[in-house]
Parts: C-alpha cells; sequence; structure tokens
C-alpha cells in the first residue's frame, strides 16, 4: 500500500513541472481530496495514515511535520514518486479538479463538508482538534457525491 507521502510526492512534482504554488496547507488538502475519491470510488484507502480536524482542515500529522518548515512558502523539494500506472492516472484526475484551486479555498471547500464537520464535534472554528476524521465517514460523504455516468 501506498503512503501519503507518495501521494505528497505526486503532488509535489506535478507543481514543480508546473511551477505552481503548493503550500503545506494545500498539499494537505489536495492529499486528503485523493484519499476521499479512493475511499468513494474503490471502496478502499489509498494509504493508511489518518486525517485530524484541524482549524484549518484535514491534516495528517506527520505529513504536516515534514513540510513545516516551509511555513506559508511553497514546498520547494524535488520528488518522483514510483507509482502504479493506475495511481497516477487516479491522482491526475483529482490534480485535474483541485490543483487550480488555492489552499484557502479548499480548506473553505473541507469547511463545508460533514466529515470534516463531524469530526470537530460543534467545536468553535478557532479551537484546535485532533479528532480523526473517520475513513469510512469520508468514503459514504463521498460516494454520496460520486456522479453516475
Amino acid at each position: 500500500m501506498l503512503s501519503c507521502f507518495d501521494v505528497a510526492n505526486y503532488f509535489i512534482r506535478l507543481a514543480n513541472e508546473t511551477g505552481s504554488f503548493l503550500s503545506n496547507l494545500k498539499l494537505q488538502k489536495l492529499v486528503y481530496y485523493a484519499q476521499a475519491w479512493y475511499l468513494a470510488i474503490h471502496d478502499n484507502p489509498l494509504f493508511d495514515e489518518d486525517f485530524q480536524a484541524w482549524i484549518h482542515g484535514p491534516v495528517i500529522p506527520t505529513l504536516y511535520q515534514k513540510y513545516k518548515s516551509f511555513g506559508w512558502q511553497p514546498i520547494l523539494e524535488d520528488a518522483n514518486p514510483e507509482l502504479p500506472q493506475e495511481i497516477q492516472d487516479f491522482l491526475k484526475e483529482v490534480a485535474e479538479e483541485y490543483f487550480a484551486c488555492d489552499a484557502y479555498e479548499l480548506e473553505q471547500m473541507t469547511h463545508a463538508e460533514t466529515p470534516w464537520v463531524n469530526a470537530r464535534e460543534n467545536l468553535p472554528p478557532d479551537t484546535p482538534s485532533n479528532a480523526v476524521i473517520i475513513k469510512e465517514s469520508m468514503k459514504e460523504y463521498y460516494k454520496s457525491c460520486v456522479k453516475e455516468d
């Protein structure tokens, strides 16, 4: 199974190739949406790590720590993930949907969605939380958003 770092490296490489601004905040949300949609479509997680319902949206603490030193600046790091082609194709679709959004837009989107809201259990917006966003909650919510073709 992949790790969240494998998925993050895909988005970092994409940012490097396109000259896009990718902050830690935006990276967290892209990795979150990759996990969410993978759960919805494939009924299995893309990676094992759990997201927590932090003030600024879903965060994987170990992923946050790895890129914390960049602060609000772009992550400038070489990344060359070796991913199966079907995973690359899936992540490309996620990127087509979300990569053009800025970090604030992505944060606001997650704040309006059930998995993050439920994990926070009515906490005030500026109150820290380490509550885990349950994968099953993500799967159910995003599955309900899948458009039937």
